[in-house]
């Protein structure tokens, strides 16, 4: 049963706005491109593994896709957590073409793909450090102390695994191609015949886990030092991504392609508060949304915000929006 869904990460989505405005011309495109193709494959990979993990038994496992908990100061994220009554099951999933090298001698991954070779962190010991990690986060929460199985899931279809004859049988057991998921699962299965956990602490463990998840937010501008000046201003088109669109009657109108909309106010201030911040006064909501009217901005603002602060021309409004 899957209690935590795979959302498209918050971070794609303020590439993404970040990508739509700026100047064509700007010096960093390349770079936020780059890593927003890396981003954007990483979490098809992650999608690429639901239809392997179809054929568990719903009954036996509950399945936490993209969680992030705190550990320390910092946080660590797993790709998928299965949970069941016997042991804990860490997926690490990597969506990346080529022949795919696990060097376990100097841990690294080394992908070579049309004669050009790169280095990557090994995932092994990636997911190694996600087990000490979450037994530690299981101990500081007092949680009984349960069996954690890790794997490396390759999701690409034209990915060679290779190694050094010396690690060719531990990589064997750490590292598989996705069509193999559920059958490595199984394998698994029949090592465990005592169940550690009961249903009512299987529950409190899951719902501990999703009270204790926090998403990652940070600021793309700051990553690539790009000043809020640059950013482009207005109201984009959902059809074109020309900016600005007009007010006309009630509605937006693009120049370019002649769509109207009348909500595109609506990611043009989802774009604001994936770039710029999170709150808005009426002043700077016209200024953004390059509108002239304070009761236009005012009912535009409140259309949209369940939280306000401040009093009459001092409040601002708290930018929230559902996925």
């Amino acid at each position: 049963m899957i209690v935590k869904t795979r959302n498209r990460p918050l971070y794609i989505q303020k590439l993404q706005a970040l990508l739509r405005r700026l100047p064509k011309n700007h010096s960093k495109i390349p770079f936020i491109q780059e890593t927003l193709a890396k981003h954007t494959a990483g979490y098809r990979g992650e999608h690429s593994i639901d239809y392997p993990l179809s054929f568990l038994s719903p009954q036996n496992y509950y399945i936490v896709h993209d969680l992030r908990l705190p550990h320390n100061e910092y946080h660590f994220q797993i790709d998928t957590l299965l949970i069941s009554p016997y042991y804990l099951f860490i997926l690490e999933v990597k969506n990346i073409a080529g022949t795919l090298f696990f060097d376990q001698d100097f841990h690294q991954l080394i992908r070579t793909l049309d004669d050009k070779v790169e280095v990557f962190p090994d995932p092994i010991l990636q997911v190694k450090r996600h087990k000490v990690q979450l037994t530690s986060w299981l101990n500081k929460h007092k949680l009984p102390d349960i069996p954690i199985e890790t794997l490396v899931v390759i999701s690409h279809p034209n990915s060679q695994i290779q190694t050094s004859p010396p690690h060719q049988q531990y990589v064997r057991r750490k590292v598989i191609h996705r069509n193999a998921l559920p059958f490595k699962i199984n394998q698994i299965e029949g090592r465990y015949n005592e169940a550690i956990l009961s249903i009512k602490q299987l529950k409190k463990i899951t719902r501990l886990l999703l009270k204790q998840h926090n998403s990652s937010d940070s600021s793309v501008m700051e990553q690539f030092n790009i000043h809020s000046k640059d950013i482009i201003k207005g109201v984009h088109c959902p059809e074109c991504f020309q900016i600005p669109m007009e007010r006309v009657h009630g509605t937006w109108l693009c120049a370019q392609c002649l769509h109207t909309c009348k909500t595109a106010h609506i990611e043009a201030l989802r774009d604001y508060s994936y770039l710029i911040q999170s709150t808005i006064s009426n002043r700077e909501a016209r200024d953004f949304l390059k509108i002239n009217s304070n009761p236009l901005a005012s009912r535009i603002l409140q259309s949209i915000s369940t939280e306000t602060e401040g009093n009459q021309r001092g409040r601002t409004y708290h930018l929230t929006f559902e996925d």
